[in-house]
């Protein structure tokens, strides 16, 4: 009996021990890649740094609103908003605070916040936070639970730690873990900059080898061949150890220092020079650098002419561009954040579920295009009437007399009906002139134009005047 009790009340994945086998308990670090990434892929690629830059600070640029789930009423004034406009002392205003977590995420595939305030446990905080701080993903760790869920997450630095545990209930914690789809690992996110590692790294060597040129004066690398001639034919002769050490001095003064580019190469009896590497040219170097920057906006979702790449206009111009950058990165990036900090953070100030975080598509400037693509669209609707196109649009009903009748133009007709001849009066209609009546008005009519002769030219004008015509 008590087994089928707690069958009944016990609410776990059938999965979750599997997955924490061997590591319940153990702190599971953030794989070391993230240093890498971090440096090469950002600090020294400017076009990850470029699409990085360009998703966390749009995306943070989009205002918040908060609002009522159900009837969609925004609610202006509440302790939510304020802490979100001041997260924290270090970082002033939501923008900052938001480029700051995304970035994390863009980079590493993880980013963590912790909530800071007054609460009963930690384990489950129900009292209001009062900050709210980003941390580093490399310096923090998930310790796995037993049920395939974090027990707690541990940040190190400087010798010490900090360990925040994880409800195994809610699953509620003082820290946020948002985090990227992995398809091997199950604690931690994948980094966009990971898929585009080959082209990073590429694009890292494209530049380094127009580097290398420059120091080089610009001149492909080389071997030098000693082969001196006596009588005329060639001999096996080789330079001996001193002449073979000041021959690779000069050489490396001339290739590591800048200040000597320029100095003449001074080629004693029997030096040759020999061509050994492809010229730029050959290795088409440029367009292969412009793939490489292709290919790293590809794993970000930037398109390729917003980043400055030549050839590279994939939209039919920048405001098409934006629009595409915006659809297909970063609104589905933000939309994950949102589902993050309404299932994490709202239910901090409160349990009531009604109230959750979103954003104002009409305040998005890169959305206009959109915006009139689709009222474009509902306005050449004629089977809407005026206050179902308005409230397809997001506005209030009209109250005119006709808004909820449909206004059809009268032009317009049906397709098997074009080119017949239209249909004679009905010889019952009330209004139609006999044809008796209408020989005796044309007579009188005829007889009084006679009678005023110098209306003879204005005929069709008197005659559309008496008739109505």
């Amino acid at each position: 009996m008590f087994d089928r009790l707690r069958n009944y009340f016990t609410k776990e994945s059938a999965v979750g021990h599997l997955i924490s086998l061997m590591q319940v308990g153990r702190a599971k670090w953030t794989p070391r890649l993230y240093d890498q990434l971090a440096k090469e892929g950002y600090q020294k690629n400017v076009v990850a740094y470029r699409c990085i830059n360009l998703i966390a600070n749009s995306s943070a640029r989009i205002p918040w609103v908060l609002r009522n789930r159900k009837s969609g009423e925004e609610v202006t004034n509440h302790a939510a908003l304020t802490l979100m406009a001041r997260p924290n002392p270090s970082i002033h205003g939501q923008v900052a605070f938001l480029s700051t977590c995304f970035g994390f995420k863009l980079i590493a595939g993880n980013s963590y916040i912790e909530a800071v305030g007054p609460r009963k446990d930690e384990v489950n905080p129900h009292s209001p936070p009062r900050e709210l701080w980003p941390l580093r993903p490399d310096r923090m760790k998930i310790i796995p639970g037993p049920l395939g869920m974090p027990q707690g997450y541990q940040y190190e630095v400087n010798m010490r730690k900090h360990v925040w545990p994880v409800s195994p209930l809610t699953g509620r914690s003082s820290i946020l873990h948002s985090k990227s789809f992995h398809p091997t690992d199950d604690w931690y996110g994948f980094s966009p900059i990971e898929a585009a590692a080959f082209a990073v790294d590429q694009h890292n060597e494209a530049g380094a080898w127009n580097k290398a040129l420059l120091d080089n004066q610009a001149r492909p690398s080389g071997a030098l061949t000693y082969a001196p001639k006596i009588d005329g034919r060639e001999t096996s002769a080789s330079l001996s150890k001193q002449q073979e050490d000041k021959l690779r001095g000069e050489i490396e003064e001339m290739t590591d220092a800048s200040r000597q580019l320029g100095r003449p190469f001074l080629f004693q009896g029997g030096l040759s020079w020999v061509e050994m590497s492809l010229s730029p040219k050959d290795m088409d170097w440029l367009r292969g650098q412009d793939v490489s920057a292709r290919n790293v906006c590809q794993a970000f979702n930037v398109p390729p002419q917003l980043v400055g790449i030549p050839d590279q206009q994939t939209y039919a111009n920048n405001r098409e561009a934006r629009l595409g950058l915006y659809e297909e990165g970063i609104l589905p990036f933000l939309d994950e954040y949102l589902t993050d900090f309404n299932s994490w953070l709202l239910p901090m100030f409160s349990d009531n579920d009604e109230l959750e975080f979103a954003y104002d598509m009409d305040a998005i400037p890169a959305l206009t295009l959109r915006r009139e693509r689709k009222f474009e669209m509902i306005q050449g609707a004629d089977f809407l009437t005026l206050n179902e196109k308005r409230l397809e649009m997001g506005w209030e009903e009209s109250e005119e007399e006709n808004a909820d009748k449909l206004i059809v133009d009268s032009s317009k007709q049906l397709l098997e009906k074009v080119g017949e001849e239209p249909e004679p009066p009905d010889d019952d209609d009330d209004n139609a002139i006999p044809p008796e009546d209408e020989d005796e008005d044309e007579k009188e009519f005829q007889k009084w134009m006679n009678a005023n002769g110098n209306l003879t030219k204005h005929t069709d004008r008197v005659r559309k005047i008496a008739y109505g015509d």
